[in-house]
This record gives C-alpha cells, sequence and structure tokens, in this order.
C-alpha cells in the first residue's frame, strides 16, 4: 500500500513526543496508518508484539522460568544463609559430619565436598551468570550498534574499514582471545565482562548494519533528509527504532551464549574466583567426584542448560513477535 506525499511530509515534520513505533511499517506502510484503516488505531508494534509473545506458550514458559531464577539470584541473601548455611564458607570443625550429604528437607540438592548447600551455591552461581549475561551482552550491543549504525548509515570507506575490522575479530577464535584478555587483564569477575563484552559486538554490528542499509531506503527517510533533518536525527528517530527489532532478538539469544562462554572460563579457572560459587566453579570443583558424586556436576549443568535453553526460546519468541508479517 504506498504512501502519498502529504504522509511523508508530515512523517518527516512529526515532533520529538511522537512515539518510538510510530515509523515502524510493514511492507511500506507505517503500522500506525495500517492499525487505523483496521478499525484498530490504539494498537502499535509493542502491543501486537507483546500480544503475539504472550500466545507463545514456550516463550511464556521461558520468561516465567527467567523471571524466578532472577528473583531467587536477587534475593538470595536474604535467605539462602538462614535456611542453608553459608554458601562461601564452611564450617572446618564440621566438614566431615555434612559432606556429601544426599538431598533433603534441609539441603535439596544435597551437600559437596566442603559440606556446603549446593542448591545455596546454584542459586548465587546464578547471581553471576546473568549478570555476566546481561552486563557483557549490553557491551556488546552497544558496541556493534554504534559501529553497525556508523557503517550501514554513511557506508561507503567507513562501511569498508568497519566491516574489515569486523572480519578481523572473526578471523581469531574466540574463546582463546576471551583468555588472552583475561590473562592480561588478571582473572575474576571484571575482567570476564570486559573480555566477554568487547569481542560479542562484530555479529550484532553485522546484523544492525543489514537493518540499516535496509530501513533507510524507505521513503519516509529520504522524506525527513529533504526537510532538512540532520544525520543524527534522522538516524536516532526514523531509522534506529525500525532497525531494532533484530538487535533486541539476536541480544536475548546472545545472553544465553555469554552464559556458556562465562561457565566455560570459570571452569578453566579464569573466571569467578572461590569462594564465590558460579555454575562454570561448581562444575570444575566437581571434576574429582564425577564418577563417585554425579550430582555434584549434574545440578549446575541443569542449571545453565535450562538458563540457555529458557534465553533460547525467548529469543526465538520474541523474534515471531516482532515479525509483523507474522498472520494474526
Amino acid at each position: 500500500m504506498p504512501i502519498d506525499d502529504k504522509t511523508l511530509v508530515e512523517s518527516a515534520r512529526e515532533d520529538d513526543s511522537a512515539p518510538i513505533g510510530h515509523h515502524l511499517e510493514t511492507g511500506g506502510t507505517p503500522l500506525d496508518q495500517v492499525a487505523a484503516e483496521s478499525g484498530e488505531g490504539s494498537r502499535t508494534l509493542w502491543s501486537d508484539a507483546l500480544r503475539r509473545l504472550l500466545r507463545n506458550k514456550l516463550a511464556v514458559i521461558a520468561m516465567a522460568y527467567l523471571v524466578l531464577v532472577t528473583l531467587l539470584a536477587i534475593t538470595a541473601p536474604l535467605w539462602t544463609k538462614q535456611l542453608f548455611g553459608d554458601p562461601m564458607y564452611a564450617d572446618t570443625t564440621k566438614i566431615m559430619q555434612t559432606r556429601f550429604l544426599p538431598p533433603s528437607l534441609a539441603h535439596p540438592m544435597g551437600t559437596d565436598d566442603l559440606g556446603l548447600d549446593t542448591f545455596a551455591r546454584v542459586v548465587y552461581g546464578a547471581r553471576i551468570s546473568l549478570m555476566v549475561g546481561l552486563l557483557a551482552t549490553a557491551i556488546s550491543v552497544i558496541i556493534g550498534i554504534v559501529l553497525g549504525a556508523v557503517s550501514g548509515f554513511y557506508g561507503g570507506i567507513t562501511d569498508s574499514v568497519v566491516m574489515r575490522l569486523t572480519d578481523v575479530f572473526l578471523a581469531f577464535p574466540y574463546i582463546l582471545l576471551a583468555i588472552l584478555l583475561i590473562s592480561l587483564m588478571g582473572m575474576g569477575l571484571g575482567p570476564v565482562l570486559v573480555a566477554i563484552g568487547i569481542l560479542g559486538w562484530t555479529t550484532i554490528a553485522r546484523v544492525f548494519r543489514s537493518s540499516i542499509l535496509s530501513v533507510k531506503q524507505n521513503d519516509y527517510v529520504e522524506a525527513a533528509r529533504a526537510m532538512g533533518a540532520s544525520d543524527l536525527r534522522i538516524m536516532v528517530r526514523h531509522i534506529l527504532p525500525n532497525a531494532l527489532a533484530p538487535i533486541i532478538v539476536y541480544a536475548t539469544m546472545s545472553i544465553g551464549g555469554v552464559i556458556l562462554t562465562e561457565a566455560a572460563l570459570s571452569f578453566l579457572g579464569l573466571g569467578v574466583q572461590p569462594p564465590t560459587p558460579s555454575w562454570g566453579g561448581m562444575l570444575n570443583e566437581a571434576q574429582s567426584y564425577v564418577v563417585t558424586q554425579p550430582a555434584l556436576f549434574i545440578w549446575p549443568g541443569i542449571a545453565i542448560i535450562m538458563t540457555v535453553l529458557a534465553f533460547v526460546l525467548l529469543g526465538d519468541g520474541l523474534r515471531d513477535a516482532l515479525d509483523v508479517k507474522v498472520s494474526e
């Protein structure tokens, strides 16, 4: 459905208070126009996307699981010590009496070789995994969006330089570069965050560049440029909102990959250092007891698998929800 010249000029002249989803389009037609013609003028891209997302049962289950894990992780200091004991420091006088206890009401997942409650340590490990997953992904998204936007919007030599820089980063094994950076900066939560964050921007930059190249060809962008809008305003008000959907989906899915990377680094002894629990660190500590005490390996492994799977399912649901071509 084509847009007439009057619509283009009004779109270019809109004030800064216009809703962020105003320009998002379906097949060349702004969603607001589509909704108005269908008798649903109050609906926006985001309300439609939320409605489609809530109809996806797997995505809803994944969201519920992630909300539960997040709440447990945030509130862990308030109840774990009182109910299950200190998850980081063992009572050396009682180790022989409390180590390797089987699951019970007092210890739902049993205890480890130091007599520490496994459930409490898994919950505390979620704090590290979620923190690294969210913050490292945020760092990658910021870098990727900036470089991808500059590359796709300006093109030419700028595009070539950014894409060749991306190729250089992609040419090296991701995990090896992360190990190198952590070795240079030192082990711990901060270096892990920085290493994963600054190495994860490449795919985001490519995805966002592709979105920019597609969106900037639309007529309303040309109209805004003809009305004298600056490059920054065109980018922020007309292009960025329409190009974000793929980044939201990819970033959600990549959080699971970041959690796996953090677990791998902690398993190698390069991540968060004891006594702070982390899922990868728990796997590392359980290596000596894989045969005799397999539960020590199973519980953090299940936590990693379920959390990564939840982010993948949520990202898949967001992809379908944000696809405006999906039939109702």
